[in-house]
């Protein structure tokens, strides 16, 4: 259960979609269950279950496809005139520029830099060695920093 919040942040990366990161997380869960004598004694359940769950979203996103949004979000409505929206409107930018990284260094940095997961741990994840792990992580830090100053101004 603890696990849980971590899971659904990470599958909200992967996905963009907050309904569809609740329905990668419950495929996740599901898999582990049914799957749950193929945990290794040695092995962390976290990065277990990370594994499981980037493994579901690239079978969903096989075989969705890519689906074209052309109304924004409901979530960028929910703050207008709000007191704090230049706070949102940071987190939303960050959100949005962590959405345009490529789909390997988006997931690098959300298991690195947002989950706080090792390199050894996302490397075993992603299935990479170490060395590329740190270089879609570097590339990914570089974009992101670029978009940010675009949008904001402030970082660099």
């Amino acid at each position: 259960m603890a696990l849980l919040p971590r899971l659904r942040r990470f599958a909200r990366t992967l996905a963009r979609d907050p309904h569809d990161a609740d329905d990668l997380v419950q495929i996740a869960i599901e898999r582990a269950l049914s799957r749950s004598e193929q945990l290794r004694s040695d092995a962390r359940l976290s990065s277990w279950m990370f594994g499981i769950l980037r493994n579901a979203w690239i079978d969903e996103a096989r075989t969705r496809g890519r689906r074209n949004r052309i109304f924004a979000p409901e979530s960028l409505g929910e703050n207008v005139g709000d007191a704090s929206s230049e706070a949102h409107a940071d987190i939303l930018a960050v959100q949005d520029a962590l959405a345009q990284l490529p789909d390997e260094q988006r997931i690098a940095v959300s298991l690195v830099l947002v989950e706080g997961l090792s390199y050894k741990e996302a490397a075993e994840i992603m299935a990479v060695p170490i060395g590329t792990l740190t270089s879609r992580l570097a590339r990914g830090r570089d974009a992101l920093q670029t978009m940010l100053a675009d949008t904001t101004g402030a970082l660099r």
